[in-house]
């Protein structure tokens, strides 16, 4: 399986102990401790570390260079075209992390990596709807391109929905809820928030419950947007500040004179 960190591998009765521990940790922002249960010793146990410490990278804007060890260790691990494909498309994903967080401009880096597992990674082949998804957010959030960003949302959402992929599918609810936000459209901006929202919960994903909430609240009217915030900073606060790009949208607004 070549993502098992991202589609929440590890969330399913009867699934290997290892991978619900890993799971469990990585629901609840303990991405290191996470990665030190995977042993680098195969293909798939290296990618699915470094994916770990990638998302930790973009989580909490700290670990970039484990990340970065991590992913060379699975880049000279893979052998098969999925594998180099998944670890192209960690490779971009990391480089996008450093570009939208301002650590560094890889910009280029990432647009090349994400070209290059698009090349290795057949169409429908597993990894394809999460690449398709990561080519959505460098379209939404560098080039500035809703349309594309849409685009690949939607392709995303069509292929976590056939590979059954809950994790997955909350991120493209989300992320196509707030471009239908973004153009006036609440009532779609409402479901697609609502549906991200009842995934997380339902899957136990708990550093992804907070942002969910913060997101519905953006779409829903007083008093439920601050109730929906409140419960939003409570988590925030529960997982000691995380993700760390939340906060600005936390904050209380500005008295007014």
């Amino acid at each position: 399986m070549a993502y098992p960190a991202m589609s929440g591998y590890g969330t399913a009765a009867g699934d290997d102990p290892v991978q619900t521990a890993v799971w469990r940790l990585r629901s609840r922002a303990c991405w290191a401790d996470a990665a030190a249960l995977l042993e680098p010793v195969t293909a798939g146990a290296a990618l699915q570390r470094a994916s770990l410490l990638v998302e930790r990278c973009l989580y909490t804007e700290q670990g970039w260079a484990e990340a970065e060890d991590a992913l060379r260790t699975a880049e000279a691990l893979a052998r098969s075209d999925d594998e180099r494909g998944a670890a192209a498309c960690e490779r971009g994903q990391l480089a996008y992390a450093a570009t939208l967080l301002g650590v560094r401009d890889r910009a280029d880096e990432a647009r090349a990596a994400l070209g290059r597992a698009a090349a290795l990674i057949a169409p429908g082949a597993p990894g394809r709807a999460l690449l398709d998804f990561r080519r959505g957010l460098l379209a939404e959030n560098l080039a500035h391109s809703p349309q594309a960003a849409r685009a690949a949302y939607r392709r995303a959402h069509a292929g976590a929905t056939a590979q059954d992929d809950a994790l997955l599918l909350s991120f493209t609810w989300r992320h196509l809820a707030g471009l239908a936000l973004r153009e006036g459209e609440l009532a779609e901006a409402r479901h697609g928030f609502t549906e991200s929202l009842r995934i997380r919960e339902e899957l136990g994903y708990l550093v992804g419950t907070a942002p969910a909430l913060a997101s519905l609240a953006d779409a829903e009217i007083e008093p439920e947007a601050s109730r929906l915030r409140a419960e939003a900073a409570r988590l925030f606060r529960l997982l000691g500040g995380v993700p760390t790009w939340l906060a600005p949208r936390l904050a209380p607004p500005a008295a007014t004179a």
